[in-house]
C-alpha cells in the first residue's frame, strides 16, 4: 500500500504541475527553473516513458529553442496570451465548455457539473483565479486533490473505490474535450512550448487512465 500511495503522489504532482503551466505566463524564474538539471532530469524520467516520449521531445526543444529566444519570457507570455485568453477561433482557449458545442461557444454545463466535483470534494478555487470552474487548469487542479485525497484511505476496496472515481473523471470529463483542445494548441502554437505542454497531458491522461483501467478491471 505504501508503494501505491507513493505513486498517487508523482501522479498527483504531474497533474498539479501540468495544470500550473495553463494557469498564468511563466515568470523569468519559472523559465530559469525549467532550464535546471533537476527539472530536465524529471522531464527526461518522463521521457523514458514511450506513451509521453515525443511530448517530452518536443517540450525539451521547445526549452531548447526558448534559450537563444530574444526577451523569452516576454515571447512566451505573449504565446500564453495569444493562445488561451484571447478568442476560440484564433486560439485554444482552454475551458470545457468551449468545446462541448459545434459552435465553440460557451456552455455552461460542463461548469455546473464541475461546481458540483468541486463540492462534493470540498475543493477550493483560489480567489485570484477569477475563471469559471471548467478552466482546465480547475480540472486538473482537482484531481490531483482526489488523487491525494484517496491516500488517506487504508482498506483496498475503498481505494478501489476511488481509482474508480479518478478513471470516471479522467474518462468522462476530461477526455471529452482534451483531443479537441490538443488539436487547437498545435494549430495555433506556433512556437511550440504549449502545444507539447497540451500533447504530454493528453497523452498522460491516456496512460493514466488505462493505468487506472489496469488496477480496477475496468475497459477504457
Amino acid at each position: 500500500m505504501q508503494e501505491l500511495k507513493a505513486f498517487n503522489e508523482q501522479r498527483a504532482e504531474i497533474y498539479w504541475w501540468l495544470s500550473s503551466l495553463f494557469v498564468k505566463e511563466l515568470s523569468e524564474e519559472d523559465i530559469a527553473r525549467y532550464q535546471s538539471v533537476e527539472i530536465r532530469t524529471f522531464l527526461s524520467g518522463l521521457g523514458n516513458n514511450e506513451q509521453l516520449k515525443t511530448a517530452i521531445d518536443a517540450m525539451i526543444d521547445a526549452l531548447n529553442r526558448l534559450q537563444d529566444r530574444s526577451d523569452a519570457q516576454l515571447e512566451l507570455a505573449a504565446d500564453f496570451c495569444d493562445l488561451f485568453l484571447k478568442t476560440a477561433k484564433d486560439g485554444a482557449l482552454p475551458y470545457a465548455s468551449i468545446y462541448a458545442t459545434e459552435s465553440g461557444l460557451l456552455n455552461g454545463q460542463p461548469a455546473r457539473e464541475m461546481e458540483t466535483y468541486l463540492s462534493e470534494f470540498g475543493v477550493e478555487v483560489t480567489r485570484e483565479l477569477n475563471e469559471p470552474a471548467d478552466h482546465l487548469s480547475i480540472e486538473l487542479d482537482l484531481l490531483g486533490n482526489m488523487i491525494i485525497r484517496s491516500n488517506e484511505l487504508e482498506q483496498e476496496r475503498h481505494m478501489e473505490e476511488a481509482f474508480s472515481q479518478q478513471f470516471d473523471f479522467i474518462n468522462h470529463v476530461l477526455l471529452t474535450w482534451l483531443p479537441k483542445f490538443n488539436q487547437a494548441c498545435q494549430a495555433t502554437d506556433r512556437f511550440g512550448f504549449y502545444a507539447a505542454a497540451s500533447a504530454l497531458l493528453l497523452a498522460f491522461c491516456y496512460l493514466d487512465r488505462d493505468y487506472l483501467a489496469n488496477e480496477n478491471g475496468q475497459a477504457s
